[in-house]
């Protein structure tokens, strides 16, 4: 391994200056995994190398790059089921009999990866709910641009479809396009995609009448946490629904949530006043 305990040192601070993540010491293998192919591509001979580069003159992109690859972009269709299903069975029946006919339903995919989880979404409601491209707007934001980017574009490989969409949805809602799959214009159209520090104040965003928050607060230190999840219930709904991980909780961290059993999983809703 060629990165030393110096340079993994600064890698941990602007990873969680940047960022907020927290790198615990023992992750220096995901270190040097992830920014040796940066190293390599400069000609440099390790990680190290590549910091001392950076650190000795100064340069935007490469530091946003080491952070960006140091995010973690792990995702799937339809991941941990739970939230799904409870979307359509639960969630949606109530907030379709709450609203008006003409109001827009809107719905956050935070920290999205490269669109798995918005798309997922987007399709779930076109085939539950009548006119849904046009009833619902889904928002899907990432501190990568370059997840961003890919959510924007809406192609997948054959790698990627396989990782848990059903044949009948890629049937159904998918295109091919070269060695690639294409979701629908007309879902494509639903997701708006953009990049957002969730450690950071919040762009103008919402109300969002959903918003899944999942493996994402998992990463971060508490009193981050604490503030991710009290930005996030200023631009809901108040009968809004929040969406965790299955490893994450609102216990202990923020009171202000109220937790909600829905079928196998959960759900958090603002408490009323808070």
């Amino acid at each position: 391994m060629t990165l030393t305990a110096t340079s993994f040192d600064w890698v941990r601070q602007l990873v969680h200056r940047e960022s907020a993540i927290v790198l615990q010491p023992g992750k220096e293998y995901l270190v040097e995994a992830r920014l040796l192919p940066m190293a390599q591509q400069r000609g440099l001979s390790g990680v190290s190398e590549l910091v001392e580069s950076v650190r000795n003159r100064p340069d935007p992109a490469i530091t946003r790059r080491i952070v960006e690859a140091l995010t973690t972009n792990e995702t799937s269709w339809f991941r941990d089921g739970d939230p799904f299903t409870a979307l359509t069975s639960t969630v949606m029946p109530q907030l379709v009999a709450a609203r008006r006919p003409d109001e827009r339903l809107q719905i956050w995919s935070a920290a999205c990866s490269s669109g798995q989880e918005a798309y997922t979404i987007a399709m779930l409601l076109s085939d539950a709910l009548p006119n849904a491209t046009n009833r619902v707007s889904i928002t899907a934001t990432d501190l990568s641009r370059e997840m961003v980017e890919r959510t924007r574009a809406g192609r997948f490989s054959q790698l990627e479809v396989n990782r848990g969409l059903p044949a009948s949805m890629l049937v159904r809602h998918f295109t091919r396009a070269g060695n690639e799959w294409e979701i629908a214009p007309a879902l494509r159209r639903m997701v708006t995609a953009s990049e957002c520090n969730l450690a950071a104040p919040l762009p103008r965003l919402g109300p969002f009448d959903v918003v899944y928050l999942r493996n994402v607060l998992i990463y971060f230190d508490l009193p981050t946490k604490q503030g991710i999840l009290n930005r996030v219930r200023q631009i809901m709904r108040p009968d809004g629904w929040l969406f965790l991980g299955a490893a994450e909780t609102t216990l202990g961290v923020d009171d202000n949530w109220e937790r909600v059993v829905l079928g196998r999983g959960s759900a958090y809703r603002p408490k009323k006043g808070a």
